[in-house]
């Protein structure tokens, strides 16, 4: 079974807050790869994720939330024809080209809502796969923020900001 070809990806519901949870919670709580209190509770990482400007998403297959995705402005005014999004991806389901799925989804997104550029404002550097992952889709270290983020093993190390034109 091709996991992308199973896989769909929906506007996420008022009603999806138990299946967003149970994909946010781990990532959050790890503290490795969001500049998020690890401890925020569950109703304040729901209305960050999928509040405010957020439009959530979600990556399911047979039913089964592997991943989701949020898009949104990246600043307002002038800055509003770039957008912003996050993404995470079930343990279960990393490595199965899920977030891929998402970041393509989550372009066409942007197109459609006439966004011109994405970027992506703290990827920590020690997230290698999502590194290599929107650079195989053209995105570029606009800049280098050194010791920008607190990894709870690593310590204080970089965080990138990457962007593409759309």
């Amino acid at each position: 079974m091709d996991i992308l070809t199973d896989l769909r990806i929906r506007a996420a519901e008022p009603t999806d807050g138990a299946t967003l949870w149970a994909l946010l919670e781990p990532v959050f709580r790890a503290g490795e790869t969001y500049a998020i209190d690890p401890a925020i509770s569950r109703d304040d990482a729901l209305a960050w994720w999928a509040g405010g400007t957020h439009d959530a998403f979600i990556a399911a297959r047979d039913g089964v939330a592997l991943g989701s995705y949020y898009i949104c402005p990246n600043q307002q005014g002038g800055g509003a024809h770039v957008c912003n999004c996050g993404f995470v991806t079930a343990a279960q389901a990393q490595g199965q080209g899920v977030a891929r799925a998402m970041l393509l989804h989550a372009l066409e997104e942007a197109r459609a809502r006439g966004y011109l550029a994405m970027q992506f404002n703290c990827v920590v550097e020690s997230n290698t796969r999502a590194v290599k992952l929107w650079q195989a889709h053209g995105f570029a270290v606009a800049g280098r923020l050194p010791g920008a983020f607190r990894h709870p093993q690593k310590g204080f190390i970089d965080a990138l900001v990457m962007y593409r034109k759309l």
